[in-house]
């Protein structure tokens, strides 16, 4: 990978690169990116763990509230996962789905990596019905649900910084010792300018933030693939009011390797995970100016409160702490406790030509 970077620098304009560039090459390159290596990424023996990957409970959940969104709503069960990972959590919600739902469920995974393609076949089939695509643009429009968990967070992000007054691009070269290295460059791309512009985002003096321009992309394809239904968000991320707290003032651009966090994403390219928080105002604000129009927004414990789980915990109450219910209740409090993982994601609920209220969204 360094050798693939070391020459994609070298034959780029003033021989510098975006880090949005270089997060594609680390994280997406068809053979050396991160993600579609054939590693293990994902649980106890890669570099990060996901909310589904705690407990079949995550997925499970997910599939009693979209029966029930579509039994309220006649909306047609049609449910696509972006990124899903090793299909852990399409195992879990189909498992759930098979057992308690009466109506026939379309699921489709959509997913870059090859690796995690396999793992998701080897995992799914043949007990489930399931399609898979790399991309959206494979996916015939349809109504129902569109849902990513930990997916806006993975994608290329620009960083810029305010010093002296001026806006600037951090840009990557290499050094004399073949190093990669950052570059502060005067900020003239005009997406970006136009970003900062449409968001309302304040930089403040010494503020470095990253910028997602893959973010509109991403969810105008959402928005024409979806002809009617539901679109579930689940990620972690900032508002523009978080933004400006001097907490966040080096932005969130961070790696993973074993489960530990590195902050220089410079550092073995293509070999971690590199995150972002996500910008909550301008996924809200983008999915408004392409149909999308926002619900709710909640966090993560609270959405999985008001869809029932506490229901879960009751019906399978077992006084032996080793037994498999015992696990599971362990699991359903690690998903609702205010230190647990899930007070740090936030579910966003859009809709498209759908007259839902918030209070529809959840059966009391």
């Amino acid at each position: 990978m360094i050798t693939f970077l070391r020459n994609l620098i070298s034959h780029s304009p003033n021989e510098l690169i975006s880090y949005a560039e270089y997060m594609s090459a680390v994280l997406y390159h068809p053979e050396l990116g991160y993600y579609m290596k054939d590693t293990t990424k994902i649980g106890k023996q890669g570099d990060f763990i996901t909310t589904s990957n705690v407990s079949d409970i995550y997925g499970r959940m997910a599939a009693k509230w979209f029966s029930n969104i579509c039994q309220k709503t006649k909306l047609p069960p049609v449910f696509c996962e972006l990124g899903g990972g090793t299909g852990r959590f399409a195992n879990s919600f189909l498992k759930e789905w098979q057992e308690s739902s009466q109506l026939p469920i379309k699921y489709i995974i959509v997913e870059s990596s090859p690796y995690h393609r396999k793992l998701q076949s080897e995992l799914l089939y043949p007990d489930f019905s399931f399609v898979q695509a790399v991309s959206l643009n494979e996916v015939e429009p349809f109504r129902g649900m569109v849902f990513s968990n930990e997916l806006f967070d993975a994608l290329p992000v620009h960083v810029i910084e305010k010093i002296d007054g001026q806006l600037f691009e951090v840009m990557i070269g290499i050094n004399d010792d073949g190093q990669l290295i950052e570059q502060n460059e005067v900020l003239t791309n005009k997406a970006i300018l136009t970003f900062l512009s449409e968001s309302n985002l304040v930089i403040k003096e010494k503020q470095r933030i990253e910028i997602p321009l893959a973010m509109e992309k991403m969810i105008e394809d959402i928005s024409n693939v979806l002809i009617g239904g539901l679109v579930v968000t689940a990620d972690y991320g900032y508002t523009n009011e978080e933004w400006a707290n001097p907490i966040h003032k080096m932005g969130s651009l961070r790696g993973y390797h074993q489960h530990s966090m590195i902050n220089d994403v410079l550092k073995n390219p293509g070999e971690m995970d590199i995150t972002t928080h996500i910008h909550f105002d301008y996924l809200v604000q983008k999915g408004t100016q392409h149909r999308l129009a926002l619900l709710t927004k909640l966090r993560q414990d609270e959405f999985l409160l008001k869809a029932g789980i506490l229901k879960e915990l009751e019906n399978h109450y077992d006084p032996n702490p080793f037994s498999e219910v015992s696990r599971r209740n362990r699991a359903i409090r690690s998903l609702i406790m205010p230190s647990g993982m899930s007070a740090y994601f936030h579910v966003i609920i859009q809709q498209k030509d759908l007259l839902l209220r918030q209070e529809d969204l959840f059966i009391e």
